[in-house]
């Protein structure tokens, strides 16, 4: 439903490890203590979450170059990232390591200045879930129905319906908005009606997928798309962060074990 607002979709990046792997390496981990000691705590972070336990957050402020270079070294690129939007100007850009549910947030100013820069271990980012609850309305803003708009109006009555219904901690309800033929003036006031939320999410997987949030709280625009960018799925989502964008605990649990092994393998 809503317009593609992240740009095309790419293969899974492996972890490269280029730094690490390369001539000078050793020296520089010698140099980089304070980056050698995050590593098993980011594992028993990864660990607790995948059992279920709070998300873990680990500040990333102070570090010098050297460090924050061996730490994307470790991270890679995921499949998942992101822009919130977020209050007073500020943008937070959020990025999954190769790990799933460890992700990299830097938040910038108006003026492109790093004003935050901060590791979570999460299926998703507090930022994400956090800008879409408090920068959204609570329910659709309908003063009146236009005549003759009858998909419209459907689609309208089934949102309400799950937006009264859903409670936290229940499957999201799914609207699917292909499967349904949407004439363009119904489907154009629909976008109007929900608007644009402050979260932007494209997860590059075996089928790319947008995670758009609507500025109704709790209503998401999910898309997905083949490798030509045209959309092969369009749906909307009524309840929390879709799954799309999230890791899973499994997923969690070998990343936890993937960070051990690096830890082992280069700083140990």
């Amino acid at each position: 439903m809503i317009l593609d607002l992240l740009g095309e979709s790419g293969d899974k990046r492996a972890p490269s490890l280029s730094f690490l792997s390369g001539s000078g390496a050793e020296e520089a981990v010698a140099r980089c203590p304070r980056v050698a000691a995050l590593l098993p705590r980011l594992a028993e972070a990864l660990t607790a979450r995948s059992a279920g336990q709070s998300d873990h957050r680990f500040d990333l402020a102070g570090l010098d170059e050297l460090e924050l270079t061996l730490i994307a070294d470790v991270l890679g690129e995921g499949e998942v990232s992101g822009v919130v939007t977020m209050p007073d100007g500020i943008v937070a850009h959020i990025e999954e390591a190769v790990m799933a549910g460890l992700w990299r947030v830097r938040c910038v100013d108006s003026e492109g200045r790093i004003v935050a820069d901060y590791l979570d271990v999460a299926a998703i980012p507090e930022a994400v879930r956090g800008a879409a609850t408090v920068l959204t309305r609570p329910d659709i803003a309908l003063a009146a129905l236009p005549a003759g708009l009858v998909t419209a109006s459907v689609l309208v009555a089934e949102i309400g319906a799950h937006l009264e219904s859903w409670r936290p901690g229940q499957p999201n309800r799914v609207v699917t908005v292909s499967h349904l033929p949407v004439p363009l003036e119904d489907m154009t006031f629909l976008q109007e009606l929900l608007g644009t939320g402050p979260v932007r999410i494209l997860s590059r997987g075996y089928a790319s997928c947008r995670v758009v949030s609507t500025a109704t709280r709790h209503v998401w625009s999910v898309q997905y798309v083949d490798a030509a960018g045209a959309i092969v799925l369009d749906t909307l989502e009524i309840g929390d962060v879709p799954a799309a964008a999230c890791a899973t605990e499994e997923d969690i649990r070998d990343s936890a074990l993937r960070v051990a092994q690096i830890d082992r393998a280069y700083f140990a």
